[in-house]
């Protein structure tokens, strides 16, 4: 089990998120918090980094105009942005942190982060799905 396993699992449910699942042997938990708006986050520990992914939609079609404005709302977005899977067709919210030094208040401040962005562009993502 990797160090930082324990440590993240204690911050996750402190911050009262549901572990939907967890697997110590690959370093990895699936999450869920849904007055947050999180469903099956999958939260890595590949030291000497944390992963936060949260798969957010599918893109129909190549859609630059899409992808322009993603790109032009990673400038607001606080920790982590929009990425594009190697399919270019999953769009994520990503955000990487430093395992050694990750702290509860950093934690909270990347999935924090997603939330905000969730609350203030939903209509604009919904936009994107139909």
């Amino acid at each position: 089990m990797n160090k930082y396993f324990e440590k993240v699992k204690n911050y996750l449910l402190e911050l009262e998120y549901s572990i939907v699942k967890e697997d110590p042997e690959n370093n990895f938990f699936i999450v869920e918090k849904e007055e947050a708006l999180i469903k099956n986050m999958v939260i890595d520990i590949d030291a000497p980094i944390v992963l936060i992914d949260q798969v957010l939609f599918k893109v129909k079609g190549d859609n630059p105009e899409v992808f322009k404005k993603l790109l032009q709302k990673n400038r607001d977005i606080i920790h982590g942005a929009f990425m594009l899977d190697e399919s270019g067709e999953i769009v994520s919210f990503r955000d990487t942190l430093e395992a050694e030094n990750l702290d509860l208040n950093e934690l909270e401040g990347s999935l924090n982060s997603l939330t905000l962005l969730l609350n203030e562009y939903a209509n604009q993502i919904l936009s994107f799905v139909k």
